[in-house]
């Protein structure tokens, strides 16, 4: 028998749930085995999807699948320049497939190729938003209910999405519009709120996302302290991060940080340096399996613990690798969990499953979830963008998402 060989790789674009996902198929010359991962840039993923049809592709066939470490590091650098969304997505895509591919080969599911189970299932969070906070507070209730114990709590969405009807000029341009200080004193009052209401039994998480400046962040970790927040999630954008050590040196709020970022050096001086808690990067974003494996061990070494984006525009396929690390880190954290509709699970049968909070994975070969390709072709994917990318103060500056 010859050696196995890649045969094919293809971008599979679907949207079942509404949101544009993008998943890598890898075909083998061994009938019938085959990988599949993540490669989901929801706002971009016509250019993930060209990406890997047009250059992963030419690149990858003939290639041995078993050389996961040398086909990511040749593939990060084949474009000579690297670290960017697009290409980070599409070499993730086809590194999830990889590690699918040798899980499938021995016979064990990915986390067993990691080193083993650290913990049977991954601790989940769950997002609860409402326009009142006494909204909210039933919903945060709801989850608790599910057996949740740790929620993410959003007055009206990102920023707060408040009505800035009287503060804005003449002839506004479109964009979500917010006032950045009302929402940050909202916040601090509906986590008075709240903790009045629940009492401290409850982990409760925020995301910032980004939308304040950063000195209105360092007071709004300071004001938030005696709430005593699970996290408090990208208070500062990547272009930011030195105001971490402000953040560090005035309050004891846990920080966690790094949904936006894409290169290695984003994170490794702040976790060095001991100024973030919970480390957040969406896992396809910096390149798939293989660097968040390392990402993760650079975590342990400096006490960080991981937190992985697992948004709606993260496929089952990227929440699968996600538990399967969350299993086999040990310094694993929260895992963010989105659920996963009755449409999804047609799709991606062998979906993640949630039980009393907690987050499973099968114990099948690889990453233990497939795709059916001609129902994920029932839902095609639409290249609208989304409203809150653009958000806008009062005044009509564009700020950061």
């Amino acid at each position: 028998m010859g050696r196995l060989k890649i045969t094919n790789v293809k971008a599979i674009v679907t949207a079942p749930a509404g949101i544009n996902l993008v998943v890598v198929k890898v075909e083998t010359s061994d009938p019938g085995l085959y990988g599949l991962g993540c490669a989901t840039f929801t706002q971009r993923f016509l250019t993930v999807a060209e990406a890997v049809d047009e250059y992963m592709k030419p690149f990858l066939v003939g290639r041995d699948p078993s050389d996961i470490e040398d086909i990511w590091q040749t593939a990060m650098v084949s474009s000579y320049w690297r670290n960017g969304p697009v290409l980070n997505n599409a070499i993730s895509g086809v590194d999830m497939a990889l590690w699918d591919i040798q899980g499938k080969r021995a016979g064990m599911p990915v986390y067993q190729l990691l080193g083993g189970k650290c913990r049977e299932a991954a601790a989940a969070y769950r997002h609860a938003n409402g326009s009142t906070v006494e909204e909210l507070e039933e919903n945060v209730r709801r989850y608790m209910g599910e057996g949740y114990r740790f929620i993410r709590c959003q007055l009206g969405g990102y920023g707060g999405d408040k009505a800035v009807d009287g503060k804005q000029t003449k002839n506004p341009p479109p964009g979500a519009y917010y006032d950045p200080a009302v929402y940050a004193r909202d916040v601090v009052d509906m986590f008075d709120y709240l903790r009045d209401k629940l009492g401290f039994e409850p982990e409760l998480l925020h995301d910032v996302h980004e939308r304040v400046p950063p000195i209105l962040a360092v007071r709004m970790a300071k004001e938030l302290e005696p709430h005593r927040l699970f996290f408090l999630e990208d208070p500062l954008a990547p272009e930011d991060v030195r105001w971490l050590e402000t953040i560090r040196r005035q309050c004891s709020t846990p920080i966690a940080i790094g949904e936006l970022f894409n290169n290695p050096h984003e994170w490794t001086m702040p976790m060095v340096h001991g100024h973030l808690d919970f480390i957040r990067v969406h896992i396809s974003q910096i390149g798939g399996i293989t660097p968040a494996k390392k990402l993760a061990a650079l975590g342990e070494t400096f006490a960080v613990r991981t937190a992985w984006h697992g948004p709606g525009d993260v496929s089952p396929v990227g929440h699968a690798a996600n538990v399967h690390l969350d299993l086999a880190c040990p310094n694993f954290g929260v895992q963010e969990w989105c659920g996963l509709d009755e449409r999804l699970q047609e799709v991606f049968p062998g979906c993640p499953t949630v039980d009393n909070g907690y987050v499973y994975v099968s114990d099948a070969p690889g990453l233990g979830i497939d795709v059916d390709e001609q129902k994920a072709a029932q839902y095609p994917a639409e290249n609208v963008l989304p409203r809150w990318t653009m958000t806008r103060t009062p005044d009509g500056s564009s700020v950061r998402p």
